[in-house]
């Protein structure tokens, strides 16, 4: 994964391919917690009779990653740094039917 985010690079590798990290500033993350929805559950619910892709989980989970890596971006830009590296993602149930979404990295310098 290499994005830029708001003029911030984002990737999920440790170092920048032909650039050199000048600083290291230290963990830099964003979450979200996302609720599902009834409406949701009950397609969920019929598809899971039938079998396939539950397409509005991963509709609100692309929108959860989203908002996620936006929020650490926005963690990263109030220190100065110009990049995000070794992103990862986490999620964890918060209570029956709502989830959070963690995105975390390491803020750095390039140049």
């Amino acid at each position: 994964m290499q994005q830029v985010v708001n003029g911030i690079l984002v990737v999920n590798t440790e170092t920048i391919p032909g650039k050199i990290i000048t600083e290291t500033m230290g963990v830099v993350s964003g979450s979200t917690v996302r609720a599902k929805n009834v409406g949701k559950d009950i397609f969920a619910g019929l598809k899971n009779i039938v079998g396939g892709e539950l397409t509005q989980y991963t509709e609100l989970l692309q929108e959860s990653r989203n908002e996620a890596v936006g929020r650490m971006v926005a963690d990263a830009m109030s220190i100065g740094a110009t990049a995000v590296v070794n992103v990862r993602f986490a999620t964890s149930a918060i209570t029956a039917g709502a989830a959070e979404l963690f995105a975390y990295g390491t803020a750095v310098k390039y140049e």
